[in-house]
């Protein structure tokens, strides 16, 4: 949605939230695994193996590599479930701003100089060059954050599905066990895909509405003193 440079450091600030994401599925999965101990001699015993999970000393390599094997443009397909014209920012003006009450479209389309751009393509560049003027405003790096974080949170939780799903189907037992699992996987994906697209779009919108809230060139020249 936004080029690199800020997006990279407010990414590089979630990576300890990854971490803990990609933890708690790899602990998730070895419950599952440990069903039947479960049932048999309790969870103490199941958990015996528990810390040797994931080596603490490879966190940051295990979460880099994990995130990375899908690129931004898969993971935002994922999320907003379109092929082409995939991010919100695509339908910045003609959908999103209208809907926000946060946004003064008025306001919003003097600083556009009246003319509204409808083309989606001119819709995200327009949108952009927006960004590039708030995006030091502490609301708009909030909602950024919280957006990449769920958007490759939705990424994760689609590697979960496929890798820990196959992986279920030959080291989890009994049958109820890995319906159990991959019901949890897949509700996971489902919540976490609506929230990082609801993150999306109000991170879009929060663009628009600092930027309606700014004045303008022509009101500011106004407002100067003769």
């Amino acid at each position: 949605m936004s080029k690199k440079g800020g997006s990279q450091k407010l990414k590089e600030q979630n990576r300890r939230q990854l971490w803990l994401i990609i933890a708690a599925n790899a602990v998730g999965f070895y419950g599952a695994c440990q069903w039947s101990t479960f049932e048999l001699s309790g969870i103490k015993a199941a958990l015996t193996g528990a810390a040797n999970l994931l080596p603490v000393g490879l966190t940051v390599v295990v979460t880099t590599i994990a995130n990375g094997l899908l690129n931004s443009a898969t993971k935002e397909r994922l999320v907003f479930l379109r092929w082409s014209d995939v991010l919100p920012g695509h339908r910045a003006f003609s959908v999103h701003a209208q809907a926000d009450p946060r946004v003064d479209f008025t306001r919003l389309q003097r600083a556009c100089g009246n003319k509204v751009p409808s083309d989606p393509k001119d819709q995200n560049s327009l949108w952009y060059r927006f960004y590039l003027e708030v995006q030091d405003v502490p609301a708009v790096m909030q909602v950024h954050r919280d957006y990449l974080l769920l958007r490759d949170y939705t990424g994760l939780a689609a590697l979960f599905l496929i890798g820990f799903g196959i992986a279920a189907l030959f080291l989890v037992a009994p049958w109820k066990a890995i319906g159990v699992y991959l019901g949890i996987l897949l509700f996971q994906l489902i919540v976490v895909r609506h929230a990082a697209a609801t993150y999306g779009v109000r991170f879009v919108c929060t663009v628009l509405a600092q930027k309606a809230g700014k004045p303008t060139s022509s009101s500011a020249a106004k407002k100067s003193p003769a």
